[in-house]
């Protein structure tokens, strides 16, 4: 799935995007949407935020700054099947050394899923960076955990933004 650079507010596969959210003290501009099929599914639709437009994926990985992915569930999705998606998404977009790198955030990340039996469909996750704190993972506003560091953010970002977008 790619993201369409050029987006103001929108609806993108039946989901009402918001043009712009707050994180931590500022506040985030639509960057970019899509919908994340497999086989004939609608799976999510993601929405990605940054405190200003950018028009590649590279300013947005080399960016430091506080971004948002927010993933508007399109259907039932148990936590193992959407933790192992994300997974396999990181493994297909880094090398050896760099999985290795990301061995421990990785740990935490998948931890963090683990805690959930199922998003439904209409639920909200997001992923939220803030530089110094990490990515936090929420459910429909509700905090469920945190990855530390800079280089997870990058790698996550990946997934939607890499050589082999989910």
């Amino acid at each position: 799935m790619l993201l369409s650079w050029h987006v103001q507010a929108a609806e993108v596969g039946g989901v009402k995007l918001q043009d712009s959210v707050h994180l931590g003290s500022r506040d985030l501009v639509l960057n970019g949407a899509g919908v994340r099929s497999k086989f004939i599914f609608d799976l999510y639709v993601a929405a990605l935020y940054l405190a200003d437009k950018k028009h590649s994926a590279a300013p947005v990985l080399a960016d430091a700054g506080e971004k948002r992915v927010a993933l508007h569930l399109l259907r039932d999705i148990g936590s193992a099947t959407l933790s192992e998606s994300f997974d396999k998404a990181i493994k297909n977009n880094h090398s050896p050394a760099e999985l290795l790198a990301l061995a421990e955030p990785l740990k935490q990340f998948k931890a963090v899923f683990a805690t959930l039996s199922e998003v439904k469909k209409g639920e909200v996750i997001t992923l939220d960076y803030l530089p110094g704190s990490g990515t936090e993972v929420s459910v429909n506003g509700v905090a469920k955990g945190r990855v530390a560091g800079a280089a997870f953010n990058t790698a996550l970002l990946k997934v939607w933004l890499g050589e082999k977008p989910a």
